[in-house]
């Protein structure tokens, strides 16, 4: 089908803002007049604070507060930017006197002015009873020492959890009779995979502007993704009424999921609602390093079976995630470990089984990163699939082939949903022609004697929480014949006002600037689960559709006042509404005026939008490195990756979403590590210290796109934010084997562990 604005580069909304340096930011648009907050972090991974003397910090002239764990209120909650009731534990106070890692917050101090604040910092007296730490998080399930021992923590859902056990959630479920299937297996081989936690690395770093309006509500103007799951938990956190709040995004710098979790914004609300004046605060580099929300780290064991011509029948996965300090996001990240890594096999597969423990640790907190434990399930499963293929002595292709999943079949491992649009075959055969796979598939020794070879990987993730997200939208025709079209998803950089609109435009056929795009205010907006699980486009753009099509039938009725004429005789076009009989158009200009006197038909529609399925885009992904054996050094030469999204919407933001996603994958496989000492800090607390790659390290990236339409999403579409960093791990894995003979489990794979594997 021919669209006007689907399938197009429409260019950001935003675009030439941004370029030119616009004021667009949370630090750009809100005063400057206001008080600086910062928080004192503690030096020990474990401790109980015995005295704390802040009596010299409160007379530095300009220190307006100096807060503690005496000060705060004691009720328990979670910064998981979550629907309620939040699968996440409550297990928080915004000061406590126990604190669980090195950076953990000890006091909040508000001065006027940032030196002010530092010098206060620095003469808190702080007595601690250091206690021994949990940092392995392999010891922590059912350790003497309990991360959280308090009484009033508490768990809203049945997810497992104990915190008598450090356990955050557990769970098992099963299909088939593994072990019979796996007894009857002409190869079966386990292994353990190990993925480091990760830094989502955005540019802007967490911010948030407080101030108390006129009507004495707290306004927070924050970098966040969820304005509506911010205003609740901000209002269990202060322990006052969610009315007395209303929360707003700017521009975004950058979130990839760390903005899914209320980092910065308890602090400064905390310090408003008490002192009544305005407050900001701004994470520095090293504190967004230390005392944020990483990917969680985890432990992956697979066990495969399969038969000699590479049918693969049978699959068991079991998850170890560390949670860290506290459990945000912890019960929900390692659920896509196994449930969007299992599926991919769904051709031949016999019998699975996923099972996961997630522990608390006295390590650095971790929460919401791209790809939400699919990446690392992915990386687990995608490798010993290919290590399965080399023992068969089968490419690693041909064995994908035989066993992926396919359209129609129905994913027992991915809750028992249909792949209804299901283009992987596809996007593996448009992979092999693209990257030219039966030439650069074979192991090249050069000259200088450096390796080449080439690695692939499949993925898929999902299409928003099915049952959960909600996304809504409010379309208004207004005075002047253009519309305005309320979210409450927020947009990340990546566009979404943008598809949200040429979505609209392409229902209401007009232009897309005819479409005035407002998000995210929880006073404004319409109810939006918020920007994360892949949701937006499938979600809250099957509400902008939904609303589209209701407010052409309002406008419709409002015309049948004026033709009095029958509804089938009047037609909604580009430039109002027609009277198919007479030819006499009431243009959208004289509609909205109509609208306005004496009219009882709404001109401005809010339609909420539920999905019960998850549609998951699927992706293939191929590499070409080369490996120096002296060295163990890995270049990226050529990547190709080929995504099935469903209709894409957007062809400009799409490839820029997918080249993106690929540069964080490829991140993760070779460069970026998080580390602890033996006290529990973390060295790499700066971008001297913890590496991303930069575009220099990328090589050559090439993606295209195989359409497949899904019949429940918004012109055929589902998501494609997350599903974009999961291939490049196990595809660099796949080709450091073809080049040595050895498989790196032990992500980042760096070069002294590949010159390890080779001198073993």
């Amino acid at each position: 089908m021919a669209y006007k604005h689907i399938e197009k580069p429409v260019m950001k909304k935003d675009a030439m803002n941004l370029l030119l340096g616009k004021p667009v930011y949370v630090d750009d648009i809100t005063s400057q007049d206001c008080l600086v907050v910062k928080v004192l972090r503690s030096p020990h991974a474990h401790a109980l604070i015995e005295e704390i003397d802040v009596s010299k910090a409160q007379k530095i002239p300009g220190i307006e507060a100096v807060y503690t764990y005496k000060d705060v209120p004691q009720k328990r909650f979670t910064m998981a930017g979550q629907t309620s009731p939040e699968p996440s534990p409550y297990d928080r106070l915004i000061l406590d006197q126990r604190v669980r890692f090195v950076g953990d917050a000890v006091a909040i101090v508000a001065g006027i002015n940032e030196k002010v604040v530092d010098r206060a910092l620095k003469i808190i007296k702080v007595k601690y009873q250091v206690l021994t730490p949990v940092l392995d998080f392999t010891k922590a399930k059912d350790n003497n020492i309990l991360v959280h021992p308090e009484e009033n923590w508490k768990a809203l859902c049945p997810v497992g959890a104990d915190n008598h056990r450090n356990l955050v959630a557990t769970d098992s479920s099963s299909q088939g009779d593994l072990e019979k299937v796996f007894a009857s297996c002409d190869q079966v081989i386990e292994r353990t995979y190990h993925t480091r936690a990760n830094q989502q690395a955005m540019m802007e770093t967490f911010r948030t502007y407080c101030e108390i309006d006129p009507y004495g509500r707290l306004h927070v103007i924050s970098s966040t993704q969820i304005v509506f799951h911010c205003r609740r938990i901000l209002a269990n956190a202060l322990d006052i009424p969610q009315s007395k709040i209303r929360v707003e995004k700017p521009r975004i710098g950058g979130g990839f999921g760390a903005k899914q979790t209320v980092v910065a914004e308890v602090y400064p609300a905390f310090v408003t609602w008490m002192t009544k004046k305005p407050s900001k605060m701004i994470y520095s580099r090293k504190e967004s390093q230390i005392a944020s929300t990483p990917r969680h780290e985890m432990q992956v064991t697979v066990k495969l079976g399969a038969m000699n011509d590479g049918t693969i029948r049978a699959m068991d996965v079991y998850t170890l995630s560390n949670s860290g300090a506290f459990g945000e996001h912890g019960p929900t990240t390692v659920g896509l470990s196994g449930h969007k890594s299992i599926p991919l096999y769904t051709n031949n597969l016999e019998a699975f089984k996923f099972s996961y423990d997630v522990v608390y640790t006295n390590c650095q907190a971790a929460g919401a990163y791209r790809g939400y434990g699919a990446t690392q399930g992915l990386f687990a499963v995608e490798s010993i699939v290919s290590e399965m293929a080399g023992i068969l002595g089968i490419d690693p292709v041909v064995i994908r082939e035989k066993n992926m999943v396919r359209q129609g079949q129905t994913m027992g491992a991915y809750y028992n949903e249909v792949a209804k649009a299901c283009a992987l075959d596809k996007c593996m055969d448009h992979a092999k022609k693209l990257f030219d796979w039966e030439n650069k598939s074979k192991v090249r020794v050069l000259e200088n004697g450096k390796i080449r070879s080439s690695g692939v990987a499949m993925a898929m993730q999902g299409s928003g929480i099915s049952g959960v997200d909600v996304g809504s939208a409010t379309l208004k025709l207004e005075d002047d014949g253009y519309y305005t079209l309320h979210i409450g998803a927020a947009d990340m950089g990546t566009g979404c006002d943008t598809i949200l609109a040429q979505m609209a435009a392409e229902c209401l056929d007009c232009d897309v600037d005819q479409i005035v795009v407002f998000g995210a205010d929880t006073d404004i907006s319409p109810y939006d689960s918020g920007s994360y699980a892949s949701s937006t486009t499938y979600v809250t753009g099957k509400a902008v559709e939904q609303a589209c099509e209701k407010l052409k039938n309002n406008l419709c009725d409002l015309a049948l006042q004026t033709f009095h004429c029958e509804k089938e005789d009047v037609e909604f076009t580009s430039q109002g509404v027609k009277n198919l009989k007479t030819n006499e158009l009431l243009t959208l200009k004289e509609l909205a005026l109509k609208a306005m006197c004496g009219n009882n038909i709404e001109t401005q529609v809010t339609v909420t939008h539920s999905s019960p399925f998850s549609p998951p885009p699927y992706m293939v992904g191929m590499v070409e490195i080369e490996l120096d054996k002296e060295t163990g050094q890995v270049d990226i030469l050529d990547y190709v990756a080929v995504v099935d999204c469903g209709t894409v919407i957007n062809t400009n933001l799409a490839r820029v979403q997918t080249e993106g996603g690929l540069v964080q994958g490829i991140g993760m496989a070779l460069y970026e590590d998080v580390q602890y000492t033996k006290r529990g800090a973390i060295p790499e607390n700066s971008f001297m210290q913890y590496k991303i790659p930069t575009r220099l390290d990328m090589g050559k990236i090439r993606v295209e796109f195989e359409s497949s339409y899904e019949p429940t999403g918004p012109f055929g579409a589902k998501s494609i934010g997350e599903i974009v960093i999961n291939t490049p791990s196990p595809a660099i894995a796949n080709a450091i084997y073809r080049a040595t003979g050895k498989y790196l489990k032990d992500l980042p794979m760096t070069p002294e562990k590949i010159l390890m594997a080779i001198d073993e």
